[in-house]
């Protein structure tokens, strides 16, 4: 049981699990998750790390489909620049490894930057904490256990 599976049961959230076997060599984390469970890529949302430019790190999630828009995501969080995190900075922050970081369960508390078209999107799909492992799981309730502010990200 993931940090993340244990956060949805302690907040008696309704969520399914999805798992699928993770090519080791796979070239995008997200999009293989969404080909191999049969899922539109908007609904499947990758959880990434940035870095401000006050050195804050703080959460981002777009669809798999799409690229994070790191203006837009500086734009929301006050800042005047971000930047990608680094992969170690990312694993230390969140206790996951990258290709598995869940929005839920980290190990810190970081803000949390949720595309909008995540509103009213039931279900979204976001990683489960290990890479082949899905949460399907309504918007509201990933909005309110990470306590994001939506804005428009993806590009």
């Amino acid at each position: 049981m993931t940090p993340a599976i244990k956060t949805l049961t302690r907040a008696k959230v309704n969520y399914e699990l999805l798992e699928y076997p993770h090519a080791p060599r796979a070239p995008a984390y997200g999009l293989e998750a969404a080909e191999a469970l049969g899922l539109t890529p908007e609904t499947v949302f990758k959880t990434l790390l940035a870095q401000l430019d006050n050195g804050r790190l703080v959460v981002a999630m777009v669809p798999v489909n799409a690229q994070l828009d790191l203006k837009a995501l500086a734009r929301a969080a006050g800042a005047r620049k971000a930047s990608m995190a680094d992969t170690g900075d990312a694993e230390r922050a969140t206790g996951y490894v990258v290709g598995g970081i869940s929005p839920l369960g980290q190990k810190k508390r970081l803000a949390t930057f949720i595309d909008a078209s995540a509103e009213g999107r039931d279900p979204i799909h976001v990683s489960g904490g290990r890479r082949g492992l899905e949460i399907a799981l309504a918007s509201a309730d990933l909005i309110a256990l990470t306590a994001a502010s939506l804005a428009p990200l993806a590009r």
